[in-house]
């Protein structure tokens, strides 16, 4: 039976293995998609910022009209953009993105970022993305507990079943949970051994909050926007591809157990079934206490997404 891990408020089942879709291209991602429900996945993540639920939307809906799947066999995961942090643009976002995947309600709805930008009009530019029409970036006065009364208010009206944050560290997290009537079942951070990130987890698991790691694979997926830090590949480190050829396993499979097996969800992006396929079984071997360690020992805190970069007001990780 494929790993899940539990959500506490709910008792939902989110699968340990999840499709990513950032970066898929409009013109196959519906086929991403579909392909990926084919061939057992059942974790979809996605976001306004992507600029591809519609296609993603798509390919679950292909699936389910094909009696491969019923809606309630999937996990759909998105997350709420910067520019919709006003109570009013939050209820805006989530009606527009679920007419986007052509769904009812999503499983789980993120806070994508703890920035709040200025409003940019659904129907002027959409998504946004980071600037405003002159190039620049353009903050908003919203505080987060006024965007999360209103993501409390999504769960109420069955629009989203699932609420939680998407890259903020520990203060910010520790805030939300003082004022949170619903608190969050779900923190999505980036985490790779680059990146271990092991304060956090460890918070997390004392507050009993799930957590799903994207750039499971480090700087992989950040090459071709400059974004590596001309870090070395970690499917290329001695250690991994060692432990890799001990269990009989490819380096991309440790990297995803070495999240797992914390019982930290993971979402890599594949196009291709053998690599779909892959990254699929990759909860089917247990690395050991010295597989962890040797992994674990690659940490020298280097972050791919980071909006300082953007914009240094940006910086929500300094």
């Amino acid at each position: 039976m494929a790993q899940t891990i539990t959500l506490g408020r709910t008792g939902d089942k989110m699968p340990a293995v999840g499709l990513g879709t950032w970066k898929i291209p409009n013109e196959t991602c519906a086929e991403t998609v579909y392909t990926a429900i084919k061939c057992g996945y059942r974790l979809i993540d996605g976001a306004a910022d992507y600029g591809n639920e519609k296609e993603a939307g798509e390919g679950v809906r292909r699936a389910i009209e094909e009696g491969i799947i019923k809606r309630e066999d999937i996990f759909i995961t998105s997350k709420l953009w910067n520019t919709f942090h006003a109570p009013q643009n939050v209820k805006a976002s989530i009606k527009h993105q679920l007419a986007l995947w052509g769904l009812d309600y999503l499983d789980l709805f993120l806070v994508h970022f703890p920035i709040a930008l200025a409003n940019v009009p659904i129907d002027h530019k959409f998504p946004p993305g980071w600037f405003g029409d002159d190039g620049k970036v353009h903050l908003e006065d919203t505080p987060l507990h006024e965007t999360w009364k209103v993501m409390e208010e999504l769960v109420d009206q069955g629009l989203v079943k699932n609420i939680g944050l998407s890259n903020c560290n520990g203060s910010i997290l520790l805030d939300v949970l003082r004022y949170a009537r619903i608190k969050p079942q779900v923190l999505q951070i980036e985490r790779h051994p680059y990146l271990s990130q092991e304060p956090l987890i460890k918070l997390t698991e004392a507050l009993g909050i799930a957590m799903i790691a994207y750039s499971s694979l480090g700087p992989q997926g950040y090459i071709e926007i400059s974004l590596d830090h001309g870090a070395q590949s970690l499917l290329a480190v001695p250690s991994v591809v060692f432990i890799a050829s001990k269990h009989n396993r490819t380096p991309a499979q440790v990297l995803l157990r070495w999240s797992t097996q914390r019982n930290i969800a993971v979402i890599p992006k594949s196009d291709t079934v053998p690599m779909l396929t892959e990254n699929l079984k990759s909860t089917e071997f247990d690395l050991d206490k010295k597989d962890l360690e040797a992994i674990g020992s690659l940490n020298v805190n280097i972050r791919m997404n980071n909006p300082v970069e953007i914009d240094p007001r940006l910086g929500i990780f300094a």
